[in-house]
């Protein structure tokens, strides 16, 4: 695993002073994952490319220096904390329905001393609710239609801010459908940015969304809402 971190962070440019921290990360992931579904990606090699160098690719296509970060969905932490271990000036806030997955990631907080990270146990449509627009950076890597993604995510965002989507290259048609709910929102994408990932032939997506103006006040609706008519 450090040897195609070694390379991959190489190739992306990226400092590898986090190499420790992601190795130590990998192996609270495998053995928390025995007891509890954080991953289906568990060999090694695997988690080094489809976890960590994926998302730290994120890092080569914006800036995320002294950024305040939250990270929607967030699982067993991706993008957020290896985006946090790479780029140590983030300011990031993770975020899960689930309170497992946040135990897990207050335990690796906590073992990295990481006091600094927020790891909240809450819905995004609730959080929204006192953390309107307050954040530079919004990221996803949820596996929602963007449509959904856009109403939970967006309102997070501060005006000139950035939501960030991880998507799959295709994803094409789900981003023409998105245009609309996007600037409901008071969005507008500003780029789409497809990348290989270090160490393996799979290209996956960004969709940069940037925030044009305040969200209307009706948004995010109650979860139930959105997911039986999503704008």
């Amino acid at each position: 695993m450090e040897q195609l971190l070694q390379e991959g962070l190489a190739a992306l440019g990226l400092p590898r002073d986090g190499i420790p921290a992601l190795v130590r990360y990998a192996d609270l992931l495998v053995e928390k994952n025995k007891v509890m579904n954080l991953t289906a990606i568990t060999e090694p090699t695997d988690i080094a490319t489809l976890h960590f160098l994926d998302c730290a690719a994120l890092l080569k296509l914006t800036d995320f220096q002294g950024k305040t970060v939250a990270d929607v969905g967030t699982g067993a932490g991706f993008p957020g904390m290896p985006l946090r271990i790479l780029e140590p000036s983030i300011r990031l806030t993770l975020l899960d329905s689930l309170n497992k997955r946040i135990d897990f990631l207050k335990e690796v907080c906590d073992d990295f001393g990481f006091g600094d990270v927020d790891c909240v146990h809450a819905r995004a449509e609730e959080f929204a609710a006192e953390h309107r627009e307050g954040f530079d950076i919004v990221t996803s890597r949820a596996v929602a239609n963007l449509r959904m993604l856009s109403e939970l995510c967006l309102p997070l965002v501060k005006v000139g801010g950035t939501f960030l989507s991880m998507k799959s290259v295709d994803s094409d048609a789900e981003l023409a459908e998105a245009q609309k709910a996007i600037a409901t929102l008071g969005g507008r994408v500003t780029d789409v940015k497809d990348y290989v990932i270090p160490g393996t032939e799979i290209t996956h997506r960004v969709i940069f969304v940037q925030k044009m103006k305040e969200t209307p006040q009706k948004y995010p609706r109650a979860f139930a809402k959105i997911k039986k008519s999503p704008l």
